[in-house]
């Protein structure tokens, strides 16, 4: 019996370890945030929609918990140290705020925002930075006297920014402030306490944290950068171009072996490949044929009498029962087209127009995108909320962010900025990455002959912090104006 008994206890102590690891990660989030919850019950659900898996509520809750121990806890308790109510009170506003963004942020047109208003707004900085540089040292900027910001600003004013960058942070406590009221019951709303806390930590993240890290040059360069992955081996065109020179100079029957069977197996990949491509064009079609969207914004643009602007004016949105009578009725809708935006971003992005070649493959896409409209706008929906906008990719987004900013379970060392010449470095290997990634014959077409200049005149307007911040806060409004129409009016 005693041997019998010490393989039993042996597994009751490893899944015990494991129950325990498991409740300390667990801990955190129940013990500050739910401290009256009973013991072995599950945490309420953080976001309302039945597709959010589990592990998507525990990790919002892990951040949420992790965020209000370290910038509230630290000074609340140096305050008071037996009020036990207050995180969670902050905790129960929070959930009020994320269940409301949610619901607005499913009833809104996230395909308008992503496919026509970011890529107007890139295009528009594109141009503007361009215009600026060639502006600047003229009599335009007062004989020179202006700086390239300056001179940008005047292209892009904006209330909440200033023309060497600064941001005006009653603008944007204003706007959190209206974000805490549309979001927020009244009888949450009221207490001024726990709504200006809340609004000066969201405020803080924003104008301190975010703004300034996301829109300097190398950070977005060292972005983009971590996003291409390692630069693909040249080992094997080196070894291959080798191999035929040996072969174009010596023809001998091993080379010629050798030259013939590679042929062939790049033959039998591209048939791999156009045979996978095919059965997934097969699978995609019928899906992406029942895919619905542009359900809010589009009818109400159109029957407005025309596109609105981004900084404009907007009407409220329509009632949902008549949202899905505008929907049914697609003689009176036409939905716009979502592929004209990426494509003009594109074309501004690489100077399409000064190469005929490019030009010309562009306007072949052009006209294909017009041909298949309706398919086209189902596409790109159907690509938005299956792998971008996905719960999936929201639950990385939060797990990789738990990570960055709390790497121990606090808030780590701030992270050091290259210098000078780290930065030449990052930009170089990401001008050097994005050639290499273009294939041969569409970097010939899009790019031209010195693929390396036309990828550094992409680089170049999102080269300078000032004029950076501005292109943030016009997507930061875009954003806010897709979920709060009424702000803009």
């Amino acid at each position: 019996m005693a041997g019998q008994s010490r393989p039993q206890t042996g597994r009751s102590t490893r899944s015990a370890a494991s129950t325990i690891s498991y409740n300390v990660s667990a801990s955190l989030a129940r013990r500050l945030l739910f401290p009256h919850l009973p013991p072995g019950s599950d945490l309420p659900p953080l976001f309302l929609s039945q597709a959010c898996p589990r592990e998507l509520h525990d990790e919002a809750y892990d951040l949420t918990a992790l965020t209000l121990r370290a910038f509230v806890n630290i000074w609340w308790t140096k305050l008071t140290r037996y009020d036990k109510e207050f995180l969670p009170q902050i905790t129960s506003i929070t959930i009020h705020v994320i269940r409301s963004l949610e619901h607005r942020l499913l009833d809104a047109d996230l395909a308008l925002l992503v496919f026509s208003d970011i890529p107007a707004l890139i295009t528009q900085h594109y141009r503007d930075y361009r215009q600026a540089v060639s502006k600047a040292s003229t009599s335009y900027a007062a004989g020179g006297a202006l700086s390239l910001p300056q001179v940008f600003h005047q292209l892009q004013p904006h209330v909440a920014i200033s023309a060497d960058g600064s941001l005006d942070e009653e603008y944007f406590r204003q706007a959190i402030d209206h974000i805490l009221r549309e979001c927020l019951p009244a009888e949450d709303y009221a207490p001024e306490t726990e709504r200006f806390i809340v609004r000066e930590i969201i405020l803080k993240v924003v104008t301190k944290d975010v703004i300034p890290r996301i829109t300097q040059p190398w950070f977005l360069q060292k972005m983009v950068l971590d996003m291409l992955g390692p630069s693909p081996d040249v080992l094997p065109e080196s070894s291959a171009s080798s191999a035929s020179g040996h072969g174009y100079s010596r023809l001998s029957k091993s080379n010629i072996i050798v030259l013939l069977l590679s042929a062939i197996q790049k033959l039998s990949g591209t048939c791999i490949m156009l045979i996978h491509a095919y059965k997934q064009i097969i699978y995609i079609i019928p899906v992406v044929n029942q895919t619905r969207c542009l359900q809010t914004r589009a009818s109400t643009r159109i029957l407005n009498g025309g596109d609105e602007p981004v900084s404009g004016t907007s009407s409220p949105s329509p009632a949902p029962s008549t949202i899905s009578t505008h929907a049914e009725s697609k003689h009176d809708v036409v939905p716009p087209d979502l592929t004209r935006g990426p494509l003009g971003m594109i074309s501004e992005v690489l100077c399409v127009q000064d190469r005929l070649a490019a030009t010309a493959l562009v306007q072949l896409v052009s006209l294909f995108c017009c041909s298949f409209q309706t398919f086209m706008n189902k596409l790109l929906c159907y690509l938005l909320y299956s792998y971008v906008l996905s719960a999936s990719t929201i639950l990385s987004v939060v797990r990789l962010s738990k990570r960055t900013l709390f790497p121990n379970g606090y808030p780590g060392p701030p992270p050091v900025d290259p210098t000078a010449e780290e930065q030449l470095v990052i930009r170089d290997e990401l001008v050097k990455r994005i050639a290499e990634r273009v294939p041969a014959l569409a970097r010939l077409v899009l790019l031209g002959d010195p693929a390396v200049s036309a990828v550094e005149g992409a680089v170049v307007p999102l080269s300078d912090e000032a004029c950076n911040r501005h292109l943030a806060v016009f997507l930061l409004d875009a954003l806010l104006l897709s979920v709060f129409p009424e702000m803009g009016s």
